[in-house]
C-alpha cells in the first residue's frame, strides 16, 4: 500500500483488501475513463439504510416523517462533505484539470460523492457489516447529538434538506393569483419540484406563508412515497 493511501486508511479507519476499489471512489468523473458514480449510486443506498436502521431504534416513539427528516440532515451533502474534510479526502482525489483548477478538492459536492463512493466500495470490497460498523463509527457523535427537536424546521426547510439529501434539484416557489383587498390578500403559491409532475399549491395571508404551506404539502406528498 502506498504511504499517501496508508495514511487515508487510517483516517477512515479502514483498509481496503483490493486498493483499486479505494481508488476508484477517489476518482472524479472529470479525470476521464473508470469513475466513482456507479461507487457512489451504490454507497447513497448504503448510508441511506445504515442511517435509517440507527434511528429506527434510536428514536422507538418518532414518526415516519420525523424519522425521515431526521435521516436527510444527516446524509445531505453539507455533512458528507464535513466528513470528507475531517478524513482531509480532498488531498486524494483524482480530478481533471478543469477540476483541479477550479479548485475541486474543496467542492463540497465532490467530496460528498466521494464519501459516498468510499462507502460503495468498503461494501464491494468486505461486505454489508463491515461497512456498517465504519458507518456508525464515523457517524457516532452526529448521531449521539441528534434529537427530534430537529422536526421543528419550518417546511421549507425541511422540505429543501430532503431534496439536496436525495441529490435533486432545490424547489422554485411562483405566486399564481393575488385575491382580495390589499389589507385583506390571499397569496396563492405553486411549488415545483422534480419528482413531482405537477406542481403543490398553497395559499396564505401572506407569500411567505402560502410558500411554508405549499412546502408542507410537498414533503408530506414525498414522505409517503419513501413508504
Amino acid at each position: 500500500m502506498s504511504s499517501s493511501y496508508q495514511k487515508l486508511s487510517q483516517r477512515i479507519g479502514y483498509f481496503f483488501a483490493d486498493l483499486g476499489l479505494l481508488e476508484l471512489a477517489l476518482t472524479h468523473r472529470s479525470f476521464g475513463g473508470k469513475n466513482n458514480e456507479r461507487l457512489e449510486f451504490l454507497g447513497d443506498s448504503i448510508l441511506n439504510y445504515v442511517i435509517a436502521e440507527d434511528l429506527f431504534h434510536r428514536f422507538p416513539k418518532a414518526k415516519e416523517g420525523e424519522l425521515s427528516r431526521l435521516r436527510a440532515s444527516l446524509v445531505k451533502g453539507d455533512t458528507l462533505a464535513e466528513l470528507a474534510r475531517e478524513f482531509e479526502l480532498g488531498d486524494y482525489l483524482k480530478l481533471g484539470a478543469g477540476e483541479l483548477k477550479s479548485g475541486g478538492f474543496r467542492r463540497d459536492s465532490i467530496l460528498a460523492d466521494t464519501v459516498e463512493g468510499i462507502i460503495g466500495g468498503m461494501y464491494l470490497d468486505a461486505g454489508m457489516e463491515v461497512c456498517r460498523q465504519h458507518i456508525l463509527a464515523w457517524y457516532k457523535e452526529r448521531l449521539d447529538a441528534t434529537s427530534l427537536k430537529v422536526v421543528t424546521k419550518d417546511a421549507k426547510t425541511r422540505l429543501q434538506e430532503y431534496l439536496q439529501a436525495r441529490k435533486h434539484a432545490l424547489p422554485q416557489y411562483d405566486v399564481v393569483n393575488i385575491v382580495g383587498e390589499p389589507h385583506d390578500q390571499t397569496f396563492y403559491v405553486h411549488c415545483h419540484i422534480e419528482l413531482c409532475e405537477s406542481a403543490i399549491e398553497g395559499k396564505g395571508n401572506s407569500r411567505r406563508i402560502a410558500e411554508q404551506n405549499a412546502a408542507a404539502k410537498a414533503l408530506k406528498k414525498l414522505e409517503k412515497k419513501d413508504v
